[in-house]
C-alpha cells in the first residue's frame, strides 16, 4: 500500500488517446475483461482523467453527456497498491465538476457504494452479469405479423427513437457508435421496429447489448437469436436486476457472476412504459 504522502504527489489530468494502452493494462490489473478497441471506443465517446506516478497511470475515470440534461460515468479504476488514499474520490470530483447540473448514472459495486452516497447518489436497481456459453438456444415464437430481421440501412434514425423511449434520455450518439463494430437485428412488426439487439465483440468474447423490446418473451427471442447464431462463443449480457431474465438465462448456459448497482444522483430518467431495455450496453454507457 503506497502512502498519503505519495499520493498527493500524483498528478491529475485529460485523459488523451496515448493512454489507452495503459488504461487497458490498468484494467486488467483488477480482472477487468476489456480489450483495447473497448477502451478505443467509450473513449471516442467520452472524456476521461487520469492520476499518474512517476511510473505511469495509477487511476482512471471516464464521462459520457447524453443530452443536456443527463450523462453516465464508469471506468473508475485504481491500481490495487494504491486503493485507500482517496483517489478515486479527486477522479470522480473531476468528471462531476465537467458534467455540471446534469443527472448522473452510474454502476456501482458495493465496495464502491459508500463512495458514491457520499456524493449525493442513490440507489434507483440494478445489473447482473450473466455470461457463459450456450450450445442450444431455444426458439422463442413471436406473435403473428412480427418477425426478426438484420439491422437494415434506413433503421438507425427508428433506433435512436425507440432507444431513448425505453432509456428516458437521447441515445442517438452512442448508438451511431455501437453501429459501426456491432451486428443488430429488430423485431419488425408490419414495418414498425418494437425491439431491437446488438452484438458486438467484448472482452473475452461478445456482448449482448443492448436489448429493448416491448416485454420479456421478445427480449427472449432477441437474445436467443444472437445465443443461437454464436453458438459455443464465450456471450456476456448485462440485464437489469428486475428484468426476470435471470432464471431463463442460467438454463441457458449463462451464469449470473456477478451484481452491481444501478445509482442516480439527480432526477432519474423516465421510461415509456410501452417499451423496455432488458439489457444495458455495458455497465459504463449504461
Amino acid at each position: 500500500m503506497t502512502t498519503k504522502k505519495a499520493a498527493a504527489a500524483l498528478r491529475y489530468r485529460r485523459m488523451t488517446e496515448d493512454d489507452l494502452d495503459a488504461a487497458q493494462r490498468l484494467s486488467l490489473s483488477v480482472r477487468w475483461p476489456h480489450r483495447l478497441e473497448d477502451w478505443q471506443l467509450i473513449h471516442r465517446l467520452g472524456t476521461g482523467y487520469v492520476a499518474e506516478d512517476e511510473t505511469g497511470l495509477v487511476g482512471t475515470v471516464m464521462c459520457w453527456s447524453h443530452g443536456q440534461e443527463f450523462a453516465s460515468l464508469g471506468m473508475v479504476i485504481v491500481a490495487e497498491a494504491w486503493q485507500g488514499n482517496g483517489i478515486g474520490r479527486k477522479l470522480m470530483a473531476l468528471v462531476m465538476a465537467e458534467l455540471g447540473e446534469r443527472t448522473v448514472l452510474l454502476h456501482a459495486t458495493e465496495a464502491g457504494k459508500a463512495l458514491y452516497e457520499s456524493m449525493g447518489f442513490e440507489t434507483i436497481g440494478a445489473v447482473e452479469q450473466h455470461q457463459g456459453t450456450v450450445f442450444n438456444s431455444p426458439l422463442i415464437p413471436l406473435r403473428p405479423g412480427e418477425r426478426i430481421r438484420p439491422l437494415g440501412s434506413r433503421d438507425g434514425p427508428r433506433l435512436a427513437a425507440l432507444a431513448a423511449r425505453a432509456a428516458g434520455m437521447p441515445r442517438a450518439t452512442v448508438l451511431a457508435a455501437l453501429l459501426e463494430v456491432s451486428e443488430g437485428v429488430v423485431i419488425d412488426r408490419y414495418d414498425e421496429v418494437i425491439g431491437c439487439a446488438l452484438l458486438r465483440r467484448f472482452g473475452h468474447g461478445y456482448v449482448i447489448g443492448p436489448v429493448i423490446a416491448p416485454d420479456i418473451e421478445r427480449a427472449k427471442a432477441l437474445i436467443s437469436h444472437w445465443t443461437g447464431t454464436y453458438a459455443g462463443a464465450f456471450i456476456r449480457v448485462d440485464v437489469a436486476g428486475d428484468s426476470g431474465l435471470g432464471p431463463w438465462l442460467t438454463e441457458l448456459g449463462l451464469m449470473q457472476v456477478d451484481r452491481v448497482l444501478a445509482m442516480a444522483r439527480g432526477e432519474a430518467p423516465l421510461h415509456d412504459a410501452s417499451v423496455r431495455q432488458f439489457a444495458i450496453i455495458n455497465q459504463a454507457l449504461g
